[in-house]
């Protein structure tokens, strides 16, 4: 079945609720979901596609309700057909956190993330997957799959080879002594809407685990999409730290811990994250997302020289040339 057949149906469908109610293309994800802004009077609402035979839309409905009673704010569900894949949202703009952040507007709004991001932690985990050994390792193997062989041709010999998986034990070992709390996955200034009240409006939520408390911070605060000078990234970090112990998500630890924690989850998400936008790329076309390997190769560069886990990774990355093949960005300090 054809895109425009799919939104023929979807517009029949919407319009057994709303008889006057016409579609606009409100946006993609990296996914095969689809979302439109529907008009209808004075009102707007969002309707989901999601392909069932490519998108179970069943996560997406289980985490929305674990999240509204944990008082995050994320869309309403307004109407479904699990049979078709259709959803119809409450509208939370258009407007990305992406689009308004930059040195004024900065300490406001990653206060707001920061203290959205304390409900999320808090939401019932009950029966959700595990973000466990198994899954960070098979993330992290995206990295020499889809960057190393498919992106940039290299094929790494055996001793390449133990240096990389000596890696991924290392951050896997590290990540699983940290407390386990619900984790958004992919909580980052394009998943954050601006809205006037109860700041930030949450989404692309589905693919919620039960995993490292420090995944989502990194997530947000070392985004593949913007970055900060590192005195006020472990200034946020930390100040999270504070908020996060007086919520009773976690003892109370040293700055220079809990910054090891951080940075270590940091290279693990970075390391998957190149991985994915090759893939996306190579499997899916969709080229834009190579305009983000450099900030991204350069977290994996500069946070992977700090510490022993990672500095053979960082060696074997260097004389393979990977920055200069790349590009790095240069991160302030």
């Amino acid at each position: 079945m054809s895109k425009d057949k799919r939104l023929e149906e979807l517009s029949q469908w919407i319009n057994e609720t709303w008889a006057d109610a016409t579609l606009s293309v409100a946006s993609a994800d990296a996914s095969f979901r689809r979302y439109f802004r529907i008009h209808n009077h004075n009102e707007t609402m969002i309707a989901m596609d999601a392909p069932p035979e490519k998108e179970d839309s069943t996560p997406f409905i289980d985490i929305t309700q674990r999240l509204l009673k944990a008082g995050v704010h994320a869309p309403e569900i307004i109407k479904q057909s699990l049979d078709k894949g259709f959803l119809v949202l409450s509208d939370l703009g258009s407007t990305p956190y992406l689009d308004k952040l930059n040195e004024t507007t900065a300490d406001d709004l990653y206060a707001d993330a920061l203290q959205a991001l304390i409900k999320i932690q808090q939401a019932n985990t009950d029966g959700l997957p595990v973000y466990d050994a198994a899954l960070l390792q098979q993330e992290m193997q995206l990295m020499p799959d889809w960057f190393l062989a498919t992106h940039l041709g290299i094929e790494v010999d055996n001793d390449q080879q133990k240096t990389i998986q000596q890696t991924f034990d290392d951050l896997t070992t590290a990540i699983l002594e940290q407390p386990q709390v619900f984790v958004h996955r992919d909580y980052h200034s394009r998943n954050l809407m601006l809205v006037p009240k109860n700041n930030p409006a949450i989404i692309d939520y589905q693919d919620a685990v039960l995993g490292a408390i420090t995944y989502d911070l990194v997530s947000i605060l070392r985004d593949c999409y913007i970055a900060w000078p590192l005195h006020k990234v472990e200034q946020w970090a930390l100040s999270y730290r504070d908020q996060a112990v007086k919520a009773g998500l976690m003892q109370a630890i040293d700055d220079a811990t809990f910054i090891k924690w951080f940075d270590l989850m940091g290279l693990q998400r970075h390391i998957k994250v190149l991985g994915i936008f090759a893939r996306l790329y190579h499997r899916d076309g969709k080229e834009n997302y190579l305009n983000d390997l450099p900030l991204t190769l350069s977290y994996v560069m500069d946070v992977g020289k700090k510490y022993p886990e990672t500095h053979a990774l960082i060696t074997l990355f260097e004389q393979l040339d990977i920055p200069s093949k790349i590009g790095t960005v240069e991160l302030a300090s």
